[in-house]
């Protein structure tokens, strides 16, 4: 069955964790390309240094790591130089260094720089932490000119160290928070005092984090998980049939209770494994994200589905197991396990795309409608038959024994036990009653007598006509739907006959219409590839057109495009198809189009002689030129074969060479090596040169068929050794019979 298995790609978490953590908050940070040398331009900053400097983030954006636009007359050379050694080496840098705020306002910053790494232990990034420690500075300033010269000197030294030690511990926070270490302030003070005397933290890696699976945590995907579904499924259909039934046709009745017994307690553990594998399921959030972690999982099956899996999986049947005696209630306490009905409904959605199974199902679940109305219907006229002892005989029971033979006896009568019909003729004839009116309005022969019978059976019939429009209704859309595709080719038929008796078209064309139409539909089942597309975004429609086209972007022609290039050209390219018979293109016409050749076999004339014949793998087309895109071709493509073909289309080809002018030197040059055919007026003296080998040889050239062309590239020969060859033995073959 399909499930949505969600976004189980690996994902990079390092910059959308300082963006959610930490953009908007005090932090003062930004972080920077460490992969391009030139100045380390800045690829993010936080909304706290803007504040911090004055400078908007569309200003520093893609300037320099060393923040060279912060710098003043106070700032200190010998720090700039250590900050470009730092930054040069890809090493960590910590001082304290005199900025400039936009409106030239000056302030004292504490500045760490950290190189981040990726997997593979490559500096990518640079992370520089900034912390105003100006009003630090300035208190120690002032202490400093209270105190004589020579202590100024030395407590200078130590308040210094001692705000320098402090704001440097609150501006690395932000490392440690990246790095996973702290999620509140309280954990975060703890780890700090912790590393004052111990080991650094580790840096953080800015890579990609593969998803972190207990290897007792079950995919909601897999197959194991699907299979399990499927029996759980049919154990819920179990329970539905027969407890119903246990409860209204054989209730205290403990020998045919105890017959089903190991079956009932076989679904209560099956019900009992599916809880613990909840427990232990993954699933899918709201933001499309597959969840992993264990404690998650439980929180979301304990809110979700756990109360009424734990109802329908109470160990009922177990009491009979310990040979405890069993009250009827106890029958009608496991009716609530039809509540797992409701994770049916749940999962009906993942059936939708499998016309064959949502059929199944929706018949099912009517046969399973007719089984509790049936049970009702049964209840019905048992509750009827107690409550009239004596004297009464008008109930369906009492109808139904005079028939069969078997009449319900008074309930004081010595013969009143064991009377009436058995078990099984009873529940055929309720089943036979409930789908009758459920379907149509019933045939008599099992009637309503009584008023309470006459009212359940309305309720029959309009829940019966409830079902037509429901399921029947459902049933008609979907053999609508496994069939849409044949009705759909019925209708494009019909129209094309109808086209054609309107305008009164020859035979000739009438029949190269319904072979087309009819050869191209057994091909693409119908299917408009670009009308497909259309709706999907150029990302993903370029990756599976690279997909679609991959023989013809594989060409030696495009071995130097980029790969932004052959995703734009195969946009371009569309796939046709040729009958026996059919020109492709005739002399004269304008080219439209270079064309490749999948499969099938094609042959080029030229006023009644053939010029060549092409194969698999073979260019069509001609020599492009930039100047002049006008080209008239210089012979016929006509198909010997039904072709398979993909064509570049000219128009888009050019567009694509003008936005990419670095590759469209190199496919001028290319083109005219690699096509097996040149197309282009002008080109034919391979042509000239055959008809006079023919001519020394004492022959004229043949009609159509009759001449062999051997014009193929060199290029094209080595691409294509064994098959040319092939060909060429063919060719020679043909021409040596038929001069012959």
């Amino acid at each position: 069955m399909p499930v949505m298995k969600g976004l189980l790609a690996p994902q990079n978490t390092f910059l959308d964790t300082i963006a959610t953590r930490f953009d908007g908050t005090h932090s003062n940070f930004i972080l920077a390309n460490a992969q391009m040398s030139k100045g380390f331009p800045i690829v993010y900053c936080s909304d706290g240094f803007c504040e911090l400097t004055g400078f908007s983030r569309a200003e520093v954006m893609q300037k320099s790591c060393a923040c060279k636009f912060l710098y003043g007359p106070e700032t200190s050379e010998s720090i700039i130089q250590s900050i470009d050694e730092a930054l040069e080496e890809r090493k960590e840098f910590k001082d304290e260094i005199m900025f400039y705020t936009t409106t030239a306002a000056l302030f004292w910053c504490l500045l760490d720089i950290v190189p981040i790494k990726n997997e593979k232990g490559d500096v990518v990034l640079f992370l520089a932490s900034f912390k105003d420690i100006t009003d630090t500075k300035a208190k120690a300033i002032q202490e400093d000119k209270r105190e004589g010269k020579c202590r100024c000197r030395r407590r200078g030294r130590v308040k210094t160290g001692s705000s320098f030690t402090s704001t440097r511990l609150r501006s690395s926070t932000v490392l440690y928070h990246i790095s996973g270490h702290l999620h509140s302030r309280e954990k975060s003070k703890i780890k700090l005092n912790k590393n004052v005397f111990g080991d650094l933290p580790a840096l953080p890696e800015y890579k990609v984090a593969d998803a972190k699976k207990s290897k007792f945590i079950l995919l909601h995907y897999s197959t194991f998980k699907a299979g399990w579904d499927w029996l759980i499924l049919l154990a819920t259909f179990y329970v539905a049939v027969t407890v119903p039934y246990n409860v209204c046709f054989i209730g205290d009745d403990d020998d045919l209770t105890r017959s089903t017994t190991v079956s009932d307690i076989g679904v209560e553990i099956l019900f009992i494994i599916d809880i613990i594998f909840s427990f232990r399921t993954t699933y899918v959030s709201k933001s499309g994200q597959v969840i992993f972690d264990a404690r998650q999982i439980c929180i979301h099956y304990l809110t979700t589905w756990f109360i009424i899996d734990l109802v329908a999986a109470l160990p009922f049947d177990l009491l009979y197991a310990v040979k405890v005696s069993v009250a009827s209630v106890v029958h009608l306490l496991k009716t609530v396990r039809l509540l797992r009905l409701l994770r049916l409904l749940q999962k009906m959605d993942r059936y939708s795309q499998h016309s064959t199974v949502v059929l199944t199902l929706l018949m099912s679940m009517f046969a399973l409608l007719a089984h509790w109305m049936a049970c009702i219907w049964y209840i019905i006229g048992k509750m009827e038959m107690e409550s009239n002892a004596y004297n009464w005989d008008i109930g369906w029971l009492h109808e139904l024994g005079k028939r069969l033979e078997s009449p319900y006896y008074a309930m004081g009568d010595i013969n009143a036990t064991g009377s009436g019909p058995s078990i099984r003729s009873v529940y055929i004839a309720s089943l036979y009653f409930t789908l009758s009116s459920l379907t149509s309005v019933g045939f008599g022969n099992v009637s309503a007598n009584t008023d309470a019978e006459k009212i359940f059976s309305v309720c029959i019939m309009l829940i019966g006509a409830l079902m037509h429009a429901l399921v029947f209704g459902n049933v008609t859309a979907i053999i609508q739907r496994m069939y849409s595709r044949w009705s759909q080719y019925h209708t494009r038929t019909k129209d094309i006959k109808d086209f054609i008796r309107v305008h009164h078209l020859p035979q000739s064309l009438k029949q190269r219409m319904l072979e087309y139409f009819q050869t191209t539909w057994s091909v693409n089942n119908g299917i408009d590839c670009n009308e497909l597309l259309k709706d999907f975004p150029d990302e993903l429609r370029s990756d599976i057109t690279m997909h679609l086209n991959k023989e013809i972007l594989e060409l030696s022609l495009f071995a130097s495009a980029s790969r932004g290039c052959l995703r734009s050209l195969s946009l371009h390219i569309k796939t046709s198809f040729c009958t026996p018979g059919e020109y492709l293109l005739r002399q004269g016409d304008a080219l439209q189009a270079i064309f490749f050749v999948c499969s099938g076999s094609m042959e080029v004339l030229k006023d009644g002689m053939v010029l060549a014949i092409l194969g698999k793998g073979d260019l069509i087309g001609s020599n492009l030129s930039l100047d002049n895109r006008v080209i008239k071709t210089n012979a016929d493509v006509k198909a010997l074969t039904y072709c398979d073909l993909q064509c570049i289309n000219l128009k888009g080809l050019y567009e694509v060479l003008d936005l990419y002018p670095e590759y469209s030197h190199h496919f001028v040059q290319d083109i005219q090596q690699d096509l097996t055919y040149n197309l282009r007026e002008g080109h034919e003296t391979h042509n000239r040169s055959h008809y006079c080998l023919f001519a020394k040889l004492g022959h004229h050239p043949l009609p159509s068929r009759h001449v062999i062309n051997t014009q193929t590239s060199k290029a094209s020969r080595k691409r294509r050794s064994g098959k040319t060859s092939r060909r060429q033995v063919v060719g020679l073959i043909l021409s040596t019979a038929l001069l012959n």
